[in-house]
């Protein structure tokens, strides 16, 4: 993963300085911007960090026409963390939220999608169209079969959401077995609003970004959502089996013209 402009180059994290940065554009994001909190928000270094970090490789987006030392540089990130070393840290990041029980037992290749986030000064451009074709070009690599993490919408009401979550639930509620579950202390259901009394375009209007472009490749998302206080969300669990992509979308998803997850 080389330089996807003159500007804009994409790789993998390779130091701790990368990391850092890749921390700050997520403390920018989700701390100042969308309120979250808990412990993984770090206000006097201002970052956004947890155990997970120095284990999984972090994809990035950077801006070289901005200042590195003031890890300022770095303006997208994607967290991703393969199932064999998931295992080695005693599970997933989702595993907190969701019953992956259906996935493991597939016994095929799991990677885990996290912590996704573009600088507000880039997103609606290409910064997310870049990303994209570096995950791809990761999950080709690494032989991945099965994507899946957890995407939220902004706030833990549940009401403004109500024909998102529904729409969601009801069509493109993941088969079986591929369908997570939302663990039952957070498990918000998501078919408040019946399969009749759908307004799809309501729907998508709430609808965040990444969720739809998830949804154009054929995600499915996991029974139930999950209200994350700390991080002021709330959560589904998506889920994208490559080998079940359309051949259009498959090469769509290959030139990275797609779009926490």
């Amino acid at each position: 993963m080389t330089s996807a402009s003159p500007d804009l180059v994409l790789r993998l994290a390779g130091s701790e300085r990368d990391l850092r940065a890749a921390q700050r554009l997520r403390y920018r994001v989700f701390v100042q911007e969308l309120g979250a909190g808990g412990a993984s928000a770090d206000h006097e270094a201002e970052i956004e960090a947890d155990a997970y970090d120095p284990h999984v490789d972090h994809l990035l987006l950077i801006d070289r026409r901005r200042d590195p030392a003031t890890l300022e540089d770095v303006v997208g990130v994607y967290r991703l963390l393969p199932a064999e070393r998931a295992d080695a840290l005693g599970g997933f990041y989702s595993e907190g939220e969701y019953d992956l029980g259906p996935l493991r037992r597939g016994g095929r290749r799991l990677l885990e999608l996290g912590r996704s986030c573009v600088h507000p000064d880039y997103r609606g451009g290409a910064a997310l169209h870049l990303l994209w074709n570096g995950l791809a070009g990761y999950v080709i690599g690494g032989g991945h079969e099965v994507l899946f993490g957890v995407a939220s919408f902004h706030g833990t009401d549940p009401a403004p959401i109500a024909q998102a979550l529904g729409l969601l639930h009801h069509r493109h509620l993941a088969p079986p077995d591929l369908r997570p579950r939302a663990r039952p202390e957070r498990f918000q259901p998501m078919d408040m609003i019946a399969a009749g009394d759908l307004d799809a375009r309501t729907a998508m209007r709430t609808m965040p970004p990444l969720i739809r472009a998830y949804l154009r490749l054929g995600g499915v998302v996991g029974e139930g959502a999950w209200i994350d206080h700390a991080f002021n969300t709330t959560d589904v669990c998506l889920v994208l089996d490559t080998g079940a992509i359309s051949s259009r979308l498959r090469d769509l998803y290959a030139r990275g013209a797609g779009g926490k997850a």
